[in-house]
């Protein structure tokens, strides 16, 4: 056992840890891409593919949605509990476990003959790639010196936005030449790629070493779970079939929040909440994806149904949305460095709310043009409003909870997607041919009161760090 004077060199050189050395944080920016760029394609090409998977496992359309269902449900439930063990365990393990699982699931989904085994490699799946978007904003946090932390977080923005544009092109692109079990396969090789580059370069962090609350994450998975079946089937089918599950998903919520509440570093994050900037952020955040989901559920039908175009050029029209969040979000990354992600981030859904808005006076007579370019004006907003808001949440969490502060992140991202899918459900009901242009003025409202309360953030001063947060990473590559 090293004496107490042994071990104070590598206190030190922990205190003054500040992102990683290059060449090594080009590589850890490479294997951090590499898997959110997997995760991210997964859920795109699954989609696009569903009804080719359906007809040839012979499921119905019904049973066939939970080939996407399963995958989502798994990330939704696991990314608070991920985030935990990271906190616990250290990020870098927990994320190369997390595309171990991954690869694992994706080579399973190639081999499957039925859609009850394919979607149980889904549910793998969902389980490795929770484990990797619940770390990957730490491990951004712990490569990029905090000078640069804005410009990482941008350029992970801007592959994400890619991989979702790129996705339903890929997915046509390998239906075209070749079978379903491809979509899983190609990741396979890419997995095994990333584990190779991770095991090499991704920063080494000490975990708290605290044993892992067993009762929180179940009662995490049943709130979050029976919460978001409930409002799907209420949605979809009718208040009265998604009603027992939303009473299971409320009642196992009451049961987590009074777990959890007084507990230093819950699973739930309320110690983080309880920051104002960082619950303010996270408000912001929910909010805004809310209303880009409302867009993106709802923009598809108005463009087949009301304007007569084809599926691919469906597709091309909502290209533009996610290419310009791409142009924009690495801008906006370098700018949080210096300003508040507040200003940025309200102005940003301010031109985000009058995108929507112009989309929703468009005509069913509009040329190719004028939808271009109010869809490019929505994602330079959303993407010069998500790289601040996001370095905010990160950066105001303390480095012992980093983790927890990705896990939130992320799962304030799939709360908004999935709320915003919802009402747009309820709006199909109810709206009849009028859905689109309701939507799409709601979520106008719902984006700027999002830019009011990310200006709101102006008044608060930024929280100091608690001392003793920096001693996590460890010493040695």
């Amino acid at each position: 056992m090293p004496s107490p004077s042994a071990s104070r060199p590598a206190v030190a050189a922990a205190a003054t840890h500040d992102g990683l050395p290059t060449p090594r944080r080009y590589w850890s920016v490479l294997t951090i891409w590499l898997a959110m760029s997997m995760s991210v394609l997964d859920g795109a090409i699954a989609n696009v593919a569903l009804p080719t998977i359906a007809q040839e496992l012979n499921a119905s359309p019904a049973s066939s949605i939970w080939i996407v269902n399963a995958y989502q449900l798994a990330i939704t439930v696991c990314l608070l509990p991920m985030a935990a063990l990271g906190d616990k365990l250290g990020y870098r393990r927990v994320y190369m476990a997390g595309l171990a699982v991954f690869t694992a699931g994706s080579l399973g989904c190639a081999l499957t003959d039925s859609l009850a085994q394919l979607t149980a490699a889904r549910v793998l799946q969902g389980l490795g790639a929770a484990g990797i978007m619940s770390i990957n904003a730490a491990l951004v946090r712990f490569t990029y010196p905090a000078r640069l932390l804005g410009r990482g977080i941008g350029l992970n923005a801007v592959v994400i936005s890619i991989s979702a544009a790129v996705g339903p092109t890929v997915a046509s692109a390998i239906l075209a030449n070749g079978s379903w079990p491809w979509l899983f396969a190609i990741n396979v090789p890419l997995g095994l790629l990333a584990i190779s580059i991770a095991s090499r370069a991704l920063p080494r962090t000490v975990g708290s070493g605290k044993p892992f609350d067993w009762i929180s994450a179940l009662l995490n998975a049943a709130t979050f779970g029976f919460l978001i079946l409930g409002a799907e089937a209420a949605a979809r089918e009718g208040l009265v079939d998604g009603l027992w599950k939303l009473a299971i998903g409320a009642v196992a919520a009451v049961f987590l929040v009074r777990r959890e509440l007084g507990r230093p570093a819950p699973l739930v994050p309320f110690d983080l909440l309880r920051i104002p900037i960082f619950g303010l952020s996270i408000a912001t955040s929910i909010v805004s994806f809310a209303a880009q989901m409302l867009a993106y559920v709802a923009l598809p039908f108005y463009f087949q149904t009301v304007m007569d175009r084809s599926a691919v050029e469906t597709g091309l029209l909502m290209t533009p949305w996610p290419l310009a969040v791409g142009v924009a979000a690495p801008i906006a990354g370098r700018l949080a460095d210096r300003y508040p992600a507040g200003l940025l981030g309200g102005v940003g859904l301010a031109v985000f709310a009058t995108g929507l808005a112009l989309l929703s006076m468009i005509h069913p007579g509009a040329s190719t043009f004028d939808i271009v370019w109010r869809m490019a004006i929505c994602g330079l907003g959303f993407g010069f409003f998500q790289s601040p808001n996001n370095r905010a949440m990160v950066s105001s969490a303390p480095m012992n909870r980093s983790g927890a502060a990705g896990g939130m992140l992320a799962t304030a991202r799939l709360l908004g997607q999935t709320a915003g899918a919802v009402t747009t459900a309820v709006f199909f009901h109810f709206a009849g041919t009028h859905a689109t242009i309701v939507a799409l003025a709601t979520a106008s409202g719902v984006a700027a009161l999002a830019a009011l309360v990310s200006f709101s953030r102006l008044k608060l001063a930024p929280r100091p760090k608690p001392e003793g947060d920096v001693g996590q990473v460890a010493g040695g590559p």
